[in-house]
């Protein structure tokens, strides 16, 4: 009996890591033949030189663009031509598109869709948020299987909306994090004055794409406040805009707030690292400020290399991931001064950051990528908790999988 067929889509190639790569490679040592569709560059052609098929299709990530049209035929005639047991698709126009895809191309494989954090939240505009979940509805009901979301909240928030029938949505944590790579300190990683830090810093890291949403602003505004009271803190910024972002206009206001506070000397930006495991222990304090988040894997790497972390109050999983403040401090979304005080506080006191740090290392455990895999697999074998039933007409698929 031949191999199952799945086919992961997501929109951009910088999900792949962190995203799909873990999921992929699990799938692979269950014996399913996995490919990867997703706009291309260099996280896809690293998974293609470890083996894995890509599929290259530009997505754009705007709600609306003139590209859509040719990724969702270009997706369909993938989809029909080499006949996939399973699509499973990531990421918010992504998820949309593939969906739509499968519907178009005439295939009937199982469709899985991951909401990695719903893109509608209470803090937008009412009307905007009911447009939302009204598509998050439509497609739920008409082109998918089954739905797993990264968090409690958004799995009531799934059943609350009538996102997808009873029954089909699944609560599983299908992400996780290398524990070897970021659980470990290497013999010989990097060092401080490799990144122009000193030993007596004290070194707050924020690791994410450079959008106001990601709370940047707010960032450097709390960072004022830290530098006029802790002269020697230093900001680390890991990462950059994307080409997809329209990131000139944050990169303006970006470089006017550092000129506005005198900012230069005291923020470091390193733009995309392909070795966040090996800056993290140089830090004292991680940062992670979003909106609204799904499952923020850069936290748990956080957690897992014993920092402390300092969150936004969003949801849906940093509070859960967090404990509601047990594993690390929550402050209000775009709260710049309780923001800064929770920084300097942590820098401040050694004995709360060597508590947050040691609670956190051992919540990071639970998301483990073997353990989230085992849990994947068993879903897809029809085994999960619950035995929820799968849709009559998808019954022999599920039973070609599970053989």
């Amino acid at each position: 009996m031949r191999k199952p067929k799945v086919l992961q889509v997501c929109a951009v190639d910088v999900s792949v890591g962190p995203l799909l790569r873990p999921l992929v490679h699990a799938l692979r040592e269950a014996g399913a033949e996995v490919h990867v569709a997703c706009s291309p560059g260099g996280e896809l052609d690293r998974l293609a030189a470890e083996g894995v098929p890509v599929r290259p299709v530009r997505i754009a990530r705007k709600i609306l663009s003139p590209r859509h049209p040719v990724s969702l035929v270009q997706l369909a005639r993938l989809i029909r031509r080499k006949r996939y047991d399973f699509v499973h698709v990531h990421t918010p126009i992504a998820a949309a598109l593939g969906r739509a895809a499968v519907r178009l191309s005439g295939a009937r494989p199982v469709v899985l869709y991951t909401a990695h954090g719903f893109y509608f939240h209470d803090r937008m505009r009412p009307w905007l948020r009911w447009v939302l979940i009204q598509q998050e509805r439509l497609f739920g009901r008409l082109c998918t299987d089954f739905l797993f979301t990264v968090s409690p909240e958004d799995h009531a928030t799934a059943l609350l909306e009538r996102i997808i029938d009873l029954g089909r949505p699944h609560c599983l944590n299908s992400l996780g994090i290398d524990l070897e790579r970021f659980g470990s300190v290497p013999a010989r990683g990097l060092q401080r004055s490799d990144i122009g830090l000193s030993k007596d810093d004290r070194v707050i890291a924020y690791v994410g794409r450079l959008v106001r949403e990601k709370g940047v602003i707010d960032l450097l505004e709390a960072m004022a406040v830290v530098k006029q009271r802790m002269p020697q803190a230093r900001l680390v910024v890991v990462g950059d805009t994307l080409q997809s972002d329209r990131g000139r206009r944050i990169q303006k206001e970006i470089r006017a707030l550092l000129a506005k506070h005198q900012l230069a000397g005291s923020v470091a930006f390193l733009g995309f690292r392909s070795d966040v495991s090996a800056l993290l222990p140089l830090v004292d304090v991680f940062v992670l400020l979003s909106y609204r988040e799904g499952m923020p894997l850069t936290i748990l790497e956080a957690m897992a290399c014993g920092l402390p972390v300092v969150s936004f109050d969003c949801p849906t999983s940093p509070r859960e991931i967090l404990g509601n403040g047990r594993f690390g401090v929550l402050v209000p979304v775009q709260d710049e001064h309780s923001l800064a005080m929770a920084i300097l506080a942590l820098l401040n006191d050694e004995g709360q950051r060597l508590g947050f740090a040691r609670r956190g290392k051992t919540r990071a455990l639970d998301f483990d990528v073997p353990g989230i895999a085992r849990e994947y697999r068993r879903l897809l074998e029809g085994r999960s908790a619950g035995k929820q039933a799968k849709p009559a007409a998808k019954q022999e698929d599920w039973e070609r999988m599970k053989a």
